[in-house]
């Protein structure tokens, strides 16, 4: 393993149904003392199981599990590292050297983060496999404040599901904000690119990640995106919409599905739909009861 004093992170909860596809990758790849379980109470095998594979563990309530608070509190209790991992308990590593290569990108004493390259599981469906292959290209790249025009809104871009941060970079932005939707890496990110540090997307480190999301979920999902948007509206301001970004993904989306898997394509038309419907109810939600918020979004723990 690359030189760098880290620590991978993994918020988990009820995860045991993931663990036989997550540790053994993990225990072959990082020393199992340098692996934290962040663990929500859950009511399954997890935490024994994490014991037993020599991972520290620290359990918190479930009701306090919060997307950037749990990991800024992770980030808080274990203050040797360097450098911080984050996965979540879904993702596989598609080989031993994954970790190792997010962490040979700190070479660079400029780069605050670095995110993988997320692959679609093996049983994905063509609108999910696309979706991970649109976002996370073959090229690697840097990200920077001056360079944002030429990238638009997907500067900011990140996922906390394969991700590392530079502890001294993150703490000097104030680390993870502690009460969001979710959406903590996106707003970390845009916190370091106005501090002048880069972003990097490194392609060549994989995982193996994707959802088979319902037409519900889709609509929840893309609700709480625009709860984000609208809660952290300097988002928007600083890095512009996410509209050109928006459609040039739907007209990737159809080509990619003419080309495979035709059939699709009703499907996608109607998850558009309800993905813009749902942004749009999401970024008016000053407008909506708590009790309408809670029955749309998909983090129904948020609103409690």
């Amino acid at each position: 393993m690359t030189e760098i004093n880290s620590l991978v992170i993994i918020p988990t909860f009820n995860a045991a149904a993931d663990w036989p596809r997550l540790a053994p990758s993990l225990l072959a790849s990082v020393p199992p003392e340098r692996v934290l379980i962040i663990d929500s109470s859950s009511a399954d095998e997890t935490v024994d199981l994490a014991g037993a594979a020599g991972f520290q563990v620290h359990v918190i309530p479930q009701a306090a599990f919060n997307h950037g608070g749990t990991r800024q509190l992770a980030a808080e209790l274990f203050q040797g590292a360097d450098v911080l991992v984050f996965m979540t308990q879904d993702v596989v590593l598609a080989g031993v050297g994954e970790i190792d290569k997010l962490l040979g990108v700190f070479g660079d004493p400029n780069i605050a983060a670095v995110f993988g390259r997320q692959l679609p599981r093996p049983a994905a469906t063509p609108i999910e496999a696309h979706a991970r292959l649109f976002n996370y290209p073959e090229q690697s790249s840097i990200r920077t404040w001056e360079n944002r025009e030429q990238f638009g809104f997907k500067a900011i871009f990140i996922s906390n599901s394969f991700a590392a941060y530079r502890r001294e970079a993150l703490m000097a932005v104030g680390g993870f904000p502690k009460d969001v939707i979710f959406g903590e890496d996106t707003i970390t990110a845009a916190k370091l690119l106005l501090a002048g540090w880069k972003i990097a997307y490194a392609a060549e480190a994989q995982v193996y990640h994707s959802h088979d999301y319902t037409w519900s979920q889709d609509f929840r999902r893309y609700f709480d995106i625009g709860v984000l948007h609208a809660r952290e509206p300097w988002l928007l301001e600083e890095f512009g919409g996410t509209g050109g970004e928006g459609s040039r993904f739907v007209r990737s989306e159809l080509h990619y599905l003419w080309r495979n898997r035709r059939a699709h394509i009703p499907s996608a038309l109607i998850r558009t739909a309800l993905k813009l419907f749902g942004y749009r109810l999401g970024r008016n939600e000053n407008k909506l009861s708590l009790r309408w918020k809670q029955k749309l979004s998909m983090h129904h723990g948020f609103w409690k």
